[in-house]
């Protein structure tokens, strides 16, 4: 038997129905869609209003609709992991929930916290744990309901979140051409003051207090998160793609993480591509934390082709960042 190689052979997603617009969120607090679409490059996201649903069920959904695709035996499943930050419960792990809801009887399952970077991470995972021949099939998912956790109230945050899940499929190859090839995973430690969420953790338990001061609720620091990440996706994808060769003649399509239409545009610029080439719908969802790069796929899966080069870069709270080189399995409009 050849080396094994980690291929993604299916892509699923799940979007909520509702879909909050510039316009409505400009009726909720001071902003409107120029300044949005100017800043952010976010027209609309979708939000989970339903009580009592939370990042599991939009998962599950994305789990199903690729299980329901690619029409694989439940049995045949060996792990789930679900990257996200928005879990439903301290404990158990969301993962753990999702598996219970599709059946799995043969899977184990754990949650990764990396943040926005978490698919990223959790991909890098999981083809380790392919190519060391253990495991045949391992459901990634990233998935966030960034909405349960953003202030509705705070101009400079709130448009640019919104709640998706998207899943993929992770199976072994002996084409040494295809698969997972190449990564560069990266965590400073310096984020905690600039992005966080303050209170809920073992730090600084939920009191009274820390809800009359809003402290369960995303805090940023705008100018220097974006600072620091087209700075760190853009040194990441310029030293993957030169590590390996990539160029704007060989690489096919650059996924980055959809926090900001102008960090981007920036990795873009840094790679010499033009944006026909660049993964793109932060106007439609926002940035969905986890979910955003698998959901990139999902909505690029049909215009995928065997052979492709794919770049994927992150980055998030932390600080986190990375990027991985890949090299697409199947052609997505046949599937």
């Amino acid at each position: 038997m050849g080396k094994i190689h980690a291929v993604i052979t299916g892509v699923g997603g799940y979007v909520p129905e509702y879909v909050l617009n510039n316009d409505e969120l400009s009726r909720m607090v001071d902003t409107n869609d120029e300044w949005i679409m100017t800043r952010i490059g976010v027209k609309e996201r979708r939000i989970l209003n339903e009580e009592g649903l939370g990042t599991g069920y939009m998962a599950r959904k994305a789990a199903k609709q690729l299980m329901q695709k690619l029409n694989y035996d439940p049995n045949t499943i060996d792990a789930v992991i679900v990257a996200t930050s928005t879990a439903d419960y301290h404990f158990p792990s969301t993962a753990s929930i999702v598996l219970g809801h599709l059946g799995l009887k043969n899977a184990f399952a754990f949650d990764i916290s990396a943040a926005c970077c978490g698919f990223l991470y959790t991909m890098d995972l999981a083809a380790a744990m392919i190519e060391s021949g253990r495991y045949k099939r391992i459901i990634v998912i990233g998935a966030d309901k960034m909405s349960s956790v953003v202030d509705y109230t705070e101009r400079a945050t709130c448009p640019i979140f919104g709640d998706g899940a998207g899943a993929v499929m992770v199976e072994p190859s002996e084409d040494e051409t295809l698969g997972w090839k190449d990564s560069k995973l990266s965590t400073d430690g310096k984020g905690l003051p600039f992005l966080c969420l303050k209170a809920g953790g073992s730090v600084c338990p939920p009191s009274y207090f820390t809800i009359d001061h809003k402290m369960h609720y995303i805090h940023q620091e705008g100018r220097t998160v974006f600072k620091y990440a087209v700075t760190a996706m853009s040194d990441l994808t310029a030293e993957i793609a030169e590590r390996n060769g990539l160029n704007k003649d060989n690489l096919a399509w650059v996924v980055p993480h959809q926090a900001n239409v102008r960090i981007i545009q920036a990795v873009a610029h840094r790679l010499e591509l033009p944006m026909e080439k660049v993964m793109l719908n932060i106007q439609r969802y926002g940035n969905t934390s986890a979910g955003t790069l698998p959901l990139a796929l999902w909505d690029y899966e049909k215009k995928l082709k065997k052979g492709d080069n794919l770049i994927l870069t992150a980055f998030g709270a932390g600080f986190v960042s990375g990027a991985a080189y890949m090299t697409w399995a199947y052609d997505g409009d046949k599937l």
